[in-house]
């Protein structure tokens, strides 16, 4: 699938969420209808309206499913990069996010089971999906200011 739908979908899954930070129950299904009225892609736009496991609207394409379990994988390493005493994502290895998911008290809002659904949806062990992960968002650390 094109790598500009798979950015968009990356980049506009939380379009909604100063729309809809006082509503969560609306997050995503408000981001998916902006995007319909800009004219986006409708794969785009139902991958965002998934990416949100609330919903309980089971993703289906390849793009749906990468965005559902990312979501939660990309807050969990933001989480564990900001306690590093250096704040930089250079410095976080596979290890310590594999070691802070086991933390059930560490960023509570990373949901384990949908960052553990890699293995179904995505053929990924947990620890490979870490790692590029990981690797995807240290090779953008200055856009992430991390």
């Amino acid at each position: 699938e094109g790598e500009e739908k798979w950015g968009l979908a990356g980049l506009l899954h939380d379009i909604d969420y100063e729309t809809t930070k006082d509503n969560p129950s609306q997050h995503s299904l408000v981001g998916a209808k902006m995007l319909e009225d800009l004219g986006i892609d409708k794969d785009v736009c139902q991958a965002v309206k998934v990416h949100n496991e609330a919903h309980g609207i089971p993703p289906e394409t390849l793009l749906e499913k990468a965005l559902f379990v990312t979501d939660p994988l990309t807050g969990l390493i933001v989480a564990a990069t900001l306690v590093l005493p250096s704040k930089k994502i250079a410095d976080l290895s596979t290890e310590n996010v594999l070691n802070r998911f086991k933390e059930k008290a560490f960023a509570r809002g990373a949901n384990r089971e949908i960052i553990k659904k890699s293995e179904e949806l995505l053929n990924l062990k947990l620890e490979e999906f870490v790692k590029i992960g990981l690797e995807a968002m240290q090779k953008i650390a200055a856009q992430l200011e991390l």
